[in-house]
């Protein structure tokens, strides 16, 4: 897991170098036809990059974006209610699963666009497309995805950059992946003692952080068997923070968009509780954890690619294997 984590920067330049051309041309027709909405379908950790996508997507073209529940198709077989213009956004590392690509084919029976972001070219996944673009990180051989993860994250901020035309995100996807190597050079280790002991355990994000908040929360459950929740600044005030009390740990994250502050402002409250906070932000009198600063839509993924790292030896510290991860097999096919 490690060794792969710090593969990502050179992942993410490879996959950017590999599909310039393919998200000009995909953002091109999507100015062209402009869908009414986007509808993601994706599981596990590519389900995240989703949630980043939503808020990207939402933010920088207005067009409303939703996930899919492959099970309306899997399961109960039905069908998009009436076709409309829109994009189908299919994210995944092995292009396999069955549910995934019953949801992707109702989609595209109902007329969306749809566009494979898929590591494994030769997928299922990838046959169904219209567009595919390769995440081009190689093989993972842990079980818990990280390169795979942060080049859909990547490919997701280069296509919406080119879809809005938003030159400064474009300028700043070039520099994304020495930001990377960066963000794997940033020391963690105050959090291993913090949560060595976790069984219970908070991760907060808001807008651009929450699809990384939910990451990271999967990452502790498999790696490092924390039961970690991710929840919004907003979400987690409507009960949840009720059980935040001293020594509960909490994780959270900030960054320089103009959702950090509500970040900030509930981190403060469970600080004030005495939690076990950590928090991960680019301003260093506040921050537990250091986090580069960037662009605002891009901070979170340099917080992920440090978090990578420091999960993993999170989970040999508890005494766990972050590469084996018990009762869970690399490629996940649910119906």
């Amino acid at each position: 897991m490690e060794a792969e984590a710090l593969e990502a920067p050179d992942a993410v330049a490879q996959m950017l170098a590999v599909n310039a051309a393919n998200f000009a041309r995909i953002a091109e027709r999507l100015r062209a036809g402009p869908p009414a909405v986007v509808v993601t379908c994706a599981r596990g950790s590519s389900d995240h990059a989703a949630t980043y996508a939503k808020y990207l997507i939402e933010t920088l073209t207005g067009t409303p974006t939703a996930s899919a529940a492959p099970s309306v198709a899997s399961v109960y077989g039905a069908m998009p209610r009436a076709p409309c213009e829109r994009l189908c956004l299919a994210i995944s590392q092995s292009g396999q699963s069955p549910d995934l690509l019953a949801a992707v084919e109702r989609q595209r029976e109902a007329g969306a666009l749809v566009v494979a972001m898929v590591n494994a070219e030769g997928s299922p996944l990838a046959a169904l497309a219209d567009e595919v673009i390769a995440l081009s990180a190689g093989p993972e051989r842990a079980v818990a995805a990280t390169k795979s993860c942060l080049a859909s994250l990547a490919a997701i901020a280069a296509l919406v950059a080119a879809w809005s035309g938003d030159g400064v995100l474009g300028r700043a996807l070039q520099q994304l992946p020495d930001d990377l190597r960066g963000a794997a050079r940033l020391d963690w280790s105050v959090g291993i003692q913090a949560l060595r002991p976790a069984a219970n355990l908070f991760v907060i994000g808001r807008g651009y952080g929450l699809g990384i908040a939910q990451e990271m929360a999967l990452k502790l459950k498999e790696t490092c068997g924390i039961h970690a929740e991710a929840f919004s600044a907003a979400e987690v005030r409507h009960g949840p923070m009720a059980i935040v009390g001293e020594g509960f740990p909490v994780l959270a994250l900030g960054g320089s968009d103009a959702a950090a502050a509500s970040v900030r402002e509930v981190a403060g409250e469970f600080r004030a509780r005495r939690a076990t906070l950590l928090l991960a932000d680019p301003d260093v009198a506040q921050a537990d954890l250091p986090m580069p600063s960037g662009h605002q839509a891009l901070e979170p993924l340099l917080a992920l690619e440090s978090f990578y790292l420091f999960a993993s030896r999170l989970a040999q510290v508890r005494g766990l294997d972050p590469d084996a991860p018990p009762h869970l097999t690399k490629v996940t096919e649910t119906r």
